[in-house]
């Protein structure tokens, strides 16, 4: 417990005087030092946790949750009532590249099918940013990113031909198949590379022109809660033993380690901000107990113990750092509220691009602020401004009275 005495003497100890102008500034550098890596982790750790949400929304709601490839046999769908429990659509589909021609251009590109009634099920088309029929993907007809139509030049009702790599006996040998499509609609992901690489036709036509077969077809499962995959692909893997299943974690799992990796690597080099900025606090109590000589002196004079001196210098530092840290919180939540803003003004005001959405897949800087990391970030920065305190307070309790008021 801490007594009145020792919390009196601590604040008055906490209110520099003129002579102690030095001593003050250190106390203020170390608030600054200890708010700023709090702040700036709570920052980064929110910028990250939101581009990594973000960038799985922009995944899942491409790409379906799981998916079941057959290795021979046709996938039995019959077996509908226990995928029911965890999955919102069930779809059958096929893919296939080609190389999409439009006058002197020529892009690689990779081909979904889905039939018409399926098509329409997809999140990807249900985005309000979807242009052009949802319901219309017939023989022929195509649906394409709007960063490909950018890319060639193409416009609702365009044509395009596009070449299989699947080829055609003549008398002059193996040609490979080609096919006009007419461009119906235009889907936007949010991630370019998805926009620009990927195309939706029809299920039937993409079989036929690629000599594909019905038992090649693969069942894409949209789950209720894809963010819990782990569990919900063991129970597909129980239902299809015999088949490959993989998830949208599966597909992109180096990415997500590796943000992880940058996650937690980041974490540990912001958290020495923290512990630089503590150290000024050992700097600041121990000028303090210099300067304090002659009234520690006094007070262990008038009976107050040893351990009473250590509490004293002890909170002082722990007020210090709660405060700062505390403030950290604040500063840090704030900033990570109005992230977007700052950048869209900083951006506006100098003329740059401080988040291209060609490399991070991103239109804006998304931020999630996560209460478990600012907890875990707090409790560092306590735990660290406590641990620095204990030096100076036991070093304060260690005076000699005797000597003290005769130097003093």
């Amino acid at each position: 417990m801490i007594s009145t005495l020792e919390k009196e003497i601590t604040f008055r100890f906490l209110k520099a005087r003129k002579k102690d102008g030095f001593l003050n500034i250190i106390s203020i550098f170390s608030f600054i030092g200890i708010g700023l890596g709090v702040a700036v982790l709570i920052i980064v750790m929110s910028v990250m946790n939101g581009f990594r949400t973000e960038l799985i929304n922009k995944i899942v709601g491409f790409n379906s949750h799981i998916t079941v490839k057959p290795y021979d046999l046709k996938i039995d769908t019959s077996n509908k009532s226990n995928l029911n429990m965890i999955s919102k659509n069930l779809i059958l589909s096929n893919n296939a590249e080609a190389i999409m021609i439009k006058k002197d251009i020529t892009k690689g590109i990779v081909l979904r099918g889905y039939e018409s009634e399926d098509f329409s099920k997809l999140d990807i088309i249900k985005n309000e940013n979807f242009l052009g029929n949802r319901n219309n993907l017939k023989e022929n007809f195509i649906s394409i990113g709007k960063e490909l139509s950018f890319t060639l030049g193409l416009k609702i009702g365009d044509n395009i031909s596009i070449m299989s790599s699947s080829g055609v006996e003549t008398i002059i040998g193996n040609l490979p198949k080609q096919k006009t499509f007419t461009v119906v609609s235009f889907f936007e992901s949010g991630m370019v590379d998805f926009d620009n690489n990927i195309a939706f036709i029809n299920l039937n036509t993409l079989e036929e022109f690629f000599d594909l077969k019905t038992n090649d077809r693969n069942l894409e499962i949209y789950l209720k809660n894809p963010k819990n995959i782990e569990n919900q692909k063991k129970i597909v893997q129980n239902i299809y033993p015999n088949e490959f299943v993989y998830s949208w974690a599966d597909m992109n799992s180096s990415l997500f380690s590796a943000l992880k990796v940058e996650r937690n690597v980041m974490f540990i080099i912001l958290s020495l901000i923290i512990i630089v900025a503590a150290f000024n606090i050992i700097s600041g109590l121990t000028i303090l107990v210099k300067n304090k000589t002659r009234e520690i002196a006094i007070l262990k004079s008038i009976g107050v113990l040893n351990k009473s001196i250590v509490k004293i210098f002890f909170l002082i530092g722990v007020i210090i750092g709660t405060s700062a840290t505390i403030f950290g919180i604040i500063l840090g939540v704030t900033f990570s509220i109005y992230v977007e803003n700052l950048r869209q003004v900083i951006s506006t005001v100098f003329n740059i691009s401080l988040f291209p959405e060609e490399i991070y897949f991103l239109s804006i800087m998304p931020s999630e602020i996560d209460p478990f990391s600012i907890f875990i970030i707090s409790c560092c920065s306590i735990l660290i401004t406590i641990i620095v305190s204990i030096f100076p307070a036991l070093k304060a309790a260690k005076l000699d009275p005797i000597k003290s008021l005769k130097y003093e």
